[in-house]
């Protein structure tokens, strides 16, 4: 129990719910958002670049040097906007739904 939990027990009882906190950054619109991240979910945007990733590795894609760290720029920044999209909502990357 943290000092400021205490002092309020203390001064205002058991009774008293816990107080609630915004986090750091508080989302205004939370349907907006939790649409923008079921339209990235549904593009399947991160699935076809997967997918040409692979082909490059496996070689059935010849691309240069520096397309294949484009394509792998790609895949991760795809990954991260998908990460703060659920960070956002409050929710935990990598968790389940």
């Amino acid at each position: 129990m943290s000092l400021g939990a205490y002092i309020r027990s203390r001064l205002f009882g058991d009774d008293v719910p816990p107080r609630r906190t915004q986090g750091k950054f508080p989302v205004k619109d939370k349907a907006a958002l939790a649409k923008v991240l079921a339209v990235l979910g549904a593009s399947r945007l991160s699935q076809n670049i997967n997918q040409l990733a692979r082909a490059v590795n496996i070689g059935a894609l010849p691309v240069t040097p520096e397309t294949d760290a484009e394509l792998r720029d790609a895949c991760r920044a795809v990954m991260d906007m998908r990460d703060e999209l659920l960070r956002a909502l409050g929710k935990m990357p990598g968790a389940a739904p």
